[in-house]
């Protein structure tokens, strides 16, 4: 019986999935898996893309952590593709690669004076809150009064960030400079601005929700953007989340507000037309068109323009594939091209024994949840393209961590990850905390390798 030796290259929810799917799918032949990471602990997005505050979200690593403590699948941490294991090594060791990079880079918008000082991207933002390794450890917070241009949970997190008083997060693994960083913030009113109605924003209500629970914020709503034109009263009475959605805002536009220290404000039928700039070449204000329903699902600018004055903006329209060493990339989308998980070459076919899964894959659309059946996808042609597998000179397991051994490579192991997540764990009881996250790479690969 033939067996199998795969390479996936990314550990979070995507490459994890599709692990754990190919070891229960029907198949003629054994399997044997390893997982590469750039990264010196697993779980990607789950890890380092989900605001601490959100422990209901996160429950889902107790899934995928059962998944790699099955004993069927190796894990190489703190080892990056292209630099210190490229894709001949993986033709020499393996039969076939599933890429599952993900998508982290925030999408860009054209946009003028978005470059200015005081201007961010949300996906980097998340990524200081979140204690990514390869992020800087502060971040300026010196803004009063600040913009998120977006209408997807990832804006509502940013904001909800921001607005919240950072004691309330210290019952979860927030970590130490980034608790620090946010109660020096002087910050009492954040702006939401998203271009369509509020009967067409891309949060889910338990995103949506959750703003409306925090401590000593008021949200702020207009009762201007509330005018319902006949497609939105359709989804509100077709669509159960949207008809949640609009139940929460007739009870936030009931509320009594102006009692409270700091302040969230939702704008909807607003345009980003530019970013204001001061002498200095520092973010000032926010100018936006108020915009319409045109009758065919999308708006239509109307000529009111307006302005708000803030002193930082962030950007939350989605994030945006990187490229991979000798790897077809769409420079457009963000994605490895791809038919079904089968990724396609420049002449449009299929590259034997190279696959893709999750947002590398169909960019980043849906919930962490969409990933399995992405990866169902992938598997399935992985396992009937037996015939066009790559036919590897040293399949032997042990070869790959002798080549990791010769190249100096400190990378870390599932036994190592144990360890990294204990020692977190008890920083955080020594505090009554959920975990503390240990945040510089070279502390997580010494604990783990300790």
């Amino acid at each position: 019986m033939t067996k199998l030796r795969l390479a996936i290259v990314g550990a979070g929810p995507a490459g994890i999935y599709a692990a754990d799917i190919l070891l229960k799918h029907e198949r003629p032949f054994d399997v044997s898996i390893d997982l590469f990471e750039q990264l010196p602990a697993p779980y990607g997005l789950v890890r380092y893309g989900v605001a601490p505050d959100h422990p209901r979200i996160k429950g889902i690593i107790n899934a995928l952590r059962d998944v790699l403590d099955s004993g069927d699948i190796r894990i190489f941490g703190n080892v990056r593709y292209g630099v210190d294991i490229t894709l001949d090594d993986l033709k020499r060791h393996y039969h076939a690669v599933i890429f599952s990079t993900g998508a982290i880079r925030d999408a860009a918008l054209d946009l003028p004076g978005i470059d200015a000082r005081g201007s961010y991207g949300a996906a980097d933002f998340v990524s200081w809150y979140d204690g990514h390794p390869d992020v800087p450890r502060e971040w300026s917070l010196t803004a009063e009064s600040v913009a998120v241009i977006g209408n997807g949970n990832v804006a509502l997190d940013v904001a909800r960030m921001l607005a919240k008083h950072p004691e309330d997060l210290l019952p979860t693994e927030v970590p130490d400079n980034v608790f620090r960083g946010l109660q020096a913030s002087p910050v009492t009113d954040v702006h939401v601005f998203g271009r369509r109605g509020p009967m067409q924003v891309k949060f889910t209500p338990l995103e949506l929700r959750e703003l409306g629970e925090l401590r000593d914020v008021d949200v702020i709503v207009h009762d201007e953007d509330f005018d319902y034109d006949e497609a939105s009263r359709r989804a509100i009475e077709s669509n159960k989340q949207i008809t949640v959605i609009d139940r929460i805002f007739t009870q936030w536009r009931a509320r009594e507000t102006g009692s409270a220290s700091r302040r969230l404000h939702l704008h909807f039928y607003a345009l980003p037309r530019e970013v204001l700039t001061d002498a200095e070449g520092a973010v000032s204000g926010f100018r936006y068109e108020r915009t319409e329903p045109d009758g065919a699902g999308g708006v239509r600018g109307t000529g009111e323009v307006r302005e708000v004055a803030v002193q930082a903006i962030y950007r939350a329209v989605g994030y945006f594939g990187s490229p991979l060493p000798e790897i077809p990339f769409d420079e457009r989308h963000g994605v490895i091209p791809n038919h079904e998980g089968q990724v396609l070459g420049d002449d449009n076919r299929q590259l034997p024994g190279v696959y893709a899964t999750g947002w590398i894959k169909r960019g980043p659309v849906g919930l962490i949840g969409h990933t399995k059946s992405d990866a169902m996808e992938t598997v399935q042609h992985l396992v009937t393209d037996q015939g066009s597998w790559w036919s590897p000179a040293e399949p032997d397991e042990q070869a790959v961590v002798d080549l990791l051994d010769e190249r100096g490579v400190l990378f870390t192991n599932l036994d190592g990850w144990h360890r990294l997540d204990a020692h977190e764990v008890a920083l955080g009881q020594a505090q009554g905390r959920e975990r503390i996250k240990v945040v510089p790479r070279d502390e997580m690969i010494r604990i783990s390798r300790d």
